[in-house]
């Protein structure tokens, strides 16, 4: 563990030589203007060339010297970017507090200043003593806050200890002693952390990370001269160090995980097989559960206790692990919390602004559900808008309501319209389609009862759009495709989601942020989707319309799935093939065919809103 600590140490030794040849380079013109000053007394360097050369290096000294203040203030009070956590007092989680330092004790190392939660599948430290993260926690003798370490005759000028943040769903997920195991190598962390090379060497290299940003922010344009120097130092020191950087931290990493092996190691086998279910089971969930609440402004309040009830249907599926029902009976790890649910709520808040964006708190287009009305107050809402934009855009394109005069409402929406019109052969054109024949301008927003209009537009397509439209069954497919996008696209832009500024934390001004608002979502999970993925959604969001208004199918969550329906009480998992097989390749047989298994009549009108 030494030979890792000293080599780290090395290695911050080099990073810390990059800044002091920056400081010597930034010194020579001063000291070559002293050396020719000094000449004056002692009459050497006299004549006129000396006096020029005298009056230049001076003024090239005054100008390096005020640039390498101006740098070095900018690195001095940029503030280093903070990840966006959950705080956790100790009040709030004392069992927690107590499972860390008494990890910390059987390591030998100082306990972390704090604890926060992050909605992501990881832990690390984390150092908060820049001056812009507000003042650090006190560390006065005789009295315990947080985590301060274990021996009570500390200084008061002891160099405070990062702050231990953990993924959130290990919490909700992990047993007791699974947590403690995977933290074991974390917190092992904290020893090189309290060296003084090594946390100078971070300094440096977060300041000068932070200065980058700041300096490449949009500015004035002689303003924007001056911060784009001050920008190209940086990138310059930071490429001097960058390597030596990552030898440092992978070398912290080697002692930390070697100073933890005495601590739970076959434990640890097993957590770490945990850590990797509980990634699997949290990226389903976000994607296939949160995601379409998001976007329809609902945010799930309870994403911790989903990703347990979506690990354990995952895990009776495919019989991952055996003894399973034994496992679930110990204690979880979030019995460490005194409010489970209030923090579950909090990171589940803070997992729909990092990967979504989103407002702070609540408000009439964004409010939390609980999974018990997950289905009715988002699978419901999500399939009946999808069906009446499908029809939206039929109507534009000028597709008739009524399939045959045999419909019982020629002027309701009906699965069959939408059937016939993407099996239907289209007519023969004079000349082969292009992109610049699909309709351009669709209107704002007709109504659902509208029939026999006549086509709109679409907006001109780019030279992406090719792309998107692959893979459709025909030219009625992608034109249709499309005008879901651009109806899509219209109702996105024309409804910006609204941010009110979050609570101020502990230390922080009212309104200030522990992180760049603007750039929210930081981490955006959802991907582009395509005019195909677009149309195999709202085909099947009629579909799931027109089961529920004619035998009386359900709306249901599946965990691992997201939106799902129930005919009959059993899931509908065969929907899916059968509609990508219209979409795709034009064949409405096999959909047609379930339809009829299934007892569903497509020629009734379904209820849009």
């Amino acid at each position: 563990m030494e030979i890792g600590v000293q080599a780290a140490r090395s290695r911050a030794l080099a990073v810390l030589r990059v800044r002091s040849r920056a400081l010597a380079v930034a010194l020579l013109p001063a000291a070559f203007a002293v050396i020719l000053l000094a000449g004056l007394p002692t009459g050497h360097l006299l004549g006129p060339g000396w006096d020029v050369a005298r009056w230049a290096v001076g003024a090239v000294a005054v100008v390096v010297l005020l640039a390498a203040a101006g740098v070095g203030l900018v690195v001095a009070r940029a503030r280093p970017a903070v990840t966006p956590t959950v705080p956790i007092a100790e009040e709030s989680a004392p069992d927690l507090y107590r499972l860390v330092r008494d990890l910390a004790d059987r390591l030998d190392v100082p306990a972390p200043s704090a604890i926060a939660l992050t909605p992501d599948c990881d832990s690390w430290l984390e150092d908060r003593t820049h001056p812009a993260h507000g003042p650090p926690p006190r560390e006065d003798r005789d009295e315990p806050d947080g985590l301060r370490g274990r021996s009570p005759a500390r200084s008061r000028r002891a160099p405070v200890a990062p702050v231990l943040v953990i993924g959130s769903p290990f919490l909700w997920w992990m047993r007791v002693g699974e947590l403690r195991a995977v933290l074991a190598p974390v917190v092992a962390g904290t020893a090189p952390s309290a060296h003084p090379d090594i946390a100078a060497a971070r300094r440096f290299v977060r300041g000068l990370d932070a200065a980058v940003a700041v300096a490449s922010a949009p500015r004035r344009p002689l303003t924007g001269a001056v911060c784009a120097a001050v920008a190209w130092v940086a990138r310059l020191l930071l490429r001097g160090c960058c390597a030596d950087a990552a030898a440092m931290e992978r070398a912290v990493a080697a002692a930390a995980a070697e100073r933890a092996q005495a601590v739970d190691y076959g434990l640890r086998i097993v957590a770490q097989e945990q850590v990797g279910l509980a990634y699997a089971g949290w990226d389903r969930l976000l994607t296939r559960v949160a995601l379409p609440a998001w976007r329809m402004g609902r945010w799930p309040s309870r994403l911790d206790a989903g990703v347990v009830a979506a690990l354990t249907e995952l895990s009776r599926r495919d019989r991952l692990a055996e003894g399973f029902t034994s496992r679930l009976g110990e204690r979880p790890a979030c019995d460490l919390l005194e409010e489970p649910g209030a923090v579950d709520e909090a990171t589940s808040l803070l997992a729909a602004r990092l990967f979504h964006g989103g407002p702070a708190g609540q408000g009439p287009h964004w409010s939390p559900v609980d999974w018990q009305e997950y289905p009715e107050e988002v699978v419901d809402r999500k399939w009946r808008p999808a069906a009446a934009r499908l029809h939206r855009v039929l109507d534009t394109l000028g597709v008739r309501r009524s399939p045959g005069r045999a419909a019982p409402d020629p002027h309701g929406p009906t699965l069959a319209r939408v059937l016939d019109h993407l099996s239907a052969p289209p007519p023969p054109p004079e000349r082969p389609p292009s992109p610049q024949d699909l309709p351009r301008n669709l209107p704002q927003g007709p109504s659902p009862e509208r029939s026999g209009t006549e086509p709109g537009d679409l907006p001109p397509q780019e030279d992406g759009d090719d792309d998107d439209l692959a893979g459709l069954g025909n030219e009625r497919c992608a034109a249709l495709a499309a005008g879901l996008s651009a109806e899509l696209a219209r109702e996105e832009a024309a409804a910006p989601p609204a941010r009110t500024p979050p609570a101020a934390g502990p230390g922080q001004a009212p309104g200030a942020l522990p992180w760049d608002e603007g750039a929210l979502p930081l981490l955006p999970i959802q991907p582009p989707r395509t005019g195909r993925d677009l149309l195999a959604e709202h085909v099947t969001a009629m579909v799931c319309c027109a089961a529920m208004d004619t035998i009386g199918a359900a709306p249901a969550l599946d965990w691992l799935d997201g939106p799902a329906l129930l005919i009959n009480g059993e899931r509908a998992a065969d929907l899916a093939p059968r509609v990508r097989a219209l979409v795709e390749d034009g064949d409405p047989v096999p959909l047609r065919t379930w339809l009829v298994d299934s007892g569903i009549r497509p020629e009734k009108p379904v209820r849009l809103v």
